[in-house]
């Protein structure tokens, strides 16, 4: 890939690619139960984007999404894999979705509550990861329940239970596993939010580095890479996102 030298500064400027990956998130990224490596669909469009530019690939791990946008936010990091939420975009300029993920509540299996419309009301109490896309967007919409924030996306359950709450909130496959692993849960049917994941830069680094990480990205889609990428690592409930619709 033919780039302006300013381009490749402005996205790689340390002469490597930091690229911020959220372990929080089991559907992105994960620990190789061997190695201890990072891997997972993130690691594997990070180091395809490092292959593109002809730059080194240096990954910055972070347990939870907030620490990872953060890094990127204060340059720390030159891209991201994160949900696009409005908060986050004040100072990250993210490409299209290349995933879409659910977003899904559960309950204890004596819980009176049986659909998402439900939870919603006064005296109920839903537990988020701080700082995940589901905490920005139930900040946003829930009118009446108390949002109580769990130290990260995979201890929501283990909160939920120690504090007795009323809803778990979360990426439904983290949710689902959690659910095997402790009896007298359930999900509640379908979803109530779709997470639309997206790689992202710092705003700073300018529109044309931003252009080429977009396309960049409608590039993994279009070619199947994407979806490779969530067979290979046997993601199940996660949709690769629609093409950008043309100008």
């Amino acid at each position: 890939m033919t780039l302006d030298p300013a381009v490749l500064q402005a996205l790689a400027p340390h002469g490597v690619l930091r690229a911020s990956i959220n372990l929080g998130n089991p559907i992105l990224a994960n620990t190789d139960k061997t190695s201890g490596a990072p891997g997972g669909v993130s690691v594997d469009l990070a180091r395809a984007f490092a292959e593109r530019l002809g730059v080194g690939l240096e990954l910055v791990v972070f347990d939870t999404a907030g620490k990872s946008v953060e890094a990127v936010a204060e340059e720390q990091a030159d891209i991201g894999f994160f949900a696009i939420d409005p908060v986050r975009g004040a100072q990250i300029a993210f490409t299209q979705a290349y995933v879409l993920i659910e977003g899904s509540y559960l309950v204890r299996e004596d819980s009176p509550l049986k659909a998402n419309e439900d939870v919603d009301r006064a005296g109920h109490r839903i537990v988020v990861g701080k700082g995940s896309a589901y905490d920005l967007y139930l900040t946003r919409e829930v009118k009446h329940a108390q949002i109580v924030r769990a130290p990260s996306s995979p201890t929501v359950v283990q909160t939920f239970l120690e504090q007795a709450l009323d809803v778990a909130a979360g990426v439904r496959q983290q949710l689902e596993a959690d659910a095997q692993k402790h009896a007298g849960l359930r999900l509640l049917p379908g979803r109530f939010m779709v997470i639309q994941q997206a790689m992202g830069l710092p705003k700073s680094r300018g529109s044309e580095a931003a252009a080429v990480l977009r396309a960049f990205v409608e590039d993994m889609k279009a070619t199947g890479f994407v979806a490779d990428a969530l067979a290979r690592h046997g993601i199940q409930g996660a949709s690769v996102a629609p093409g950008e619709a043309p100008s």
